[in-house]
């Protein structure tokens, strides 16, 4: 995963924004982990990166909107099979934050923005 940081303004710094508590994304962020924990169990793994490609099968299925962003990319940005599969692995991470059982194409657009290269799509 790649993420593009540009520098901040000046006046962004000083300005005051309303974020987040770290304590709600705490608990987000573990109830995420605590999905796939649950969805993991029986198996030798514990977390959305670590799934194989039978386990992507298995528990990532997409919508057919989804399929036709992917295949979109695919061929715009000559993805390999293994970047294809690791964004599929973000956008499960992301279903799971939002507590969506399924994975939609937002979560796919989301997760196809953390690529280096994904801005040209």
């Amino acid at each position: 995963m790649h993420v593009s940081v540009p520098a901040v303004k000046v006046e962004k710094l000083t300005k005051q924004i309303k974020a987040e508590p770290s304590k709600s994304i705490q608990s987000r962020v573990q109830k995420a982990r605590d999905i796939q924990l649950k969805r993991f169990k029986g198996l030798k793994i514990t977390s959305n990166a670590e799934m194989n490609n039978k386990q992507l099968k298995q528990f990532c299925n997409l919508d057919q909107q989804s399929i036709l962003l992917l295949k979109q990319v695919i061929t715009k940005l000559s993805l390999s099979a293994r970047a294809f599969h690791r964004v599929i692995k973000i956008a499960r991470t992301i279903a799971d934050l939002e507590e969506s059982v399924k994975i939609k194409s937002n979560h796919v657009a989301e997760a196809l923005q953390y690529r280096p290269s994904s801005t040209e799509f």
